[in-house]
């Protein structure tokens, strides 16, 4: 009797799973085949009625399911080898890919975006070429940004300078013109990932004085021997970008779990939580693990870390990077 049960439950699971495996490979023939929507779909269409027709008909069962699931991996080993690209129509504001170089601690970054924004698509264009001391280097900073739903942030990097702007990273989609971000679409091979090397008047003004969103902002406990390790390794992967294009997903390398990618990195990093994928909560997980000020709660942090009213005041300013951290409690 259990062992009867134990086999049905398997099979149940076993069907579901191939199941979803169908609809993701038909979701992947319709978004990423390079066709007309119709046939792209009719395609798709085809074959989620294809796989289910061998499932209803073709016996054994099991023989059936590995049919199905050769289809399947048909259809993933081509998605895999889709190349992403660097050479496409893009939007003004992620058309220019950044780069750095290092001499001794002399540190030179270009095409770092500094747009002049009169509207989220209305603005000034603004690409410089920037030189840090990694001597002067003191600490970063991580901003948590807030469209709506509180489970899910963006996040962005930002490294402090002693005697110079701080310089800001933010992991995005690359879109082209005319193109839009979707959640769904960013499952799929619709978006190359794109690392936005700005100043902070840019990347985080856009935010909050043009898409309305709420930011907050925490000091992250780390040495700045760390944070200078962090920092050349995400300059690496900008470097490596900008020869060798990788595709955005919004599951596996999106703001944040590139952020854990870089800490592996490093070697400081190990364990998984389910909040870096759920990263609105990632500030809790950071709490627990000390990696931000705990001398509050939680709720107070949070509350003394908004600034986003802060941003909005300072909207032009050339002290937009001070004035957001106006009373903003760090330890």
């Amino acid at each position: 009797m259990g062992k009867h049960f134990l086999n049905r439950v398997l099979g149940y699971g076993s069907s579901t799973v191939l199941l979803l495996a169908v609809a993701w490979g038909a979701a992947a023939l319709w978004f990423d085949v390079p066709a007309a929507r119709w046939a792209a779909g009719t395609l798709a269409t085809g074959f989620a009625t294809g796989c289910l027709l061998v499932l209803l008909w073709v016996r054994p069962y099991r023989r059936a399911m590995l049919i199905v699931l050769a289809a399947v991996a048909v259809v993933l080993g081509w998605w895999l080898i889709i190349p992403p690209s660097n050479d496409r129509d893009w939007q003004p504001d992620v058309a220019r890919t950044a780069t750095a170089s290092i001499e001794g601690s002399r540190l030179t970054v270009h095409n770092v975006r500094n747009f002049d924004y009169r509207s989220e698509t209305d603005y000034t264009e603004r690409w410089e070429n920037r030189s840090y001391d990694l001597d002067k280097l003191s600490g970063v900073d991580l901003f948590f940004c807030f469209w709506g739903p509180t489970l899910i942030a963006h996040t962005i990097a930002s490294w402090q300078f002693a005697d110079a702007p701080p310089l800001a990273i933010s992991i995005e989609t690359r879109k082209e013109r005319g193109e839009n971000y979707s959640a769904v679409l960013g499952f799929f091979r619709q978006f190359e990932v794109y690392y936005v090397v700005a100043d902070e008047r840019d990347v985080v003004r856009v935010r909050t004085n043009h898409r309305g969103e709420r930011l907050y902002l925490y000091r992250v406990r780390m040495p700045a021997a760390v944070a200078r390790e962090l920092l050349l390794d995400y300059l690496a992967e900008v470097n490596h970008l900008a020869e060798q294009p990788k595709w955005y997903n919004a599951l596996s390398h999106n703001c944040t779990t590139a952020i854990r990618y870089h800490m592996k990195n490093l070697g400081r990093w190990q364990q998984f939580d389910w909040r870096i994928l759920a990263n609105g909560r990632m500030d809790e997980l950071m709490y627990e693990l000390g990696s931000i000020d705990t001398s509050l709660s939680l709720e107070e942090l949070r509350r003394r870390s908004e600034i986003t009213s802060q941003a909005k005041a300072a909207d032009q300013s050339p002290e937009f990077s001070s004035r957001i951290r106006d009373g903003m409690f760090v330890r």
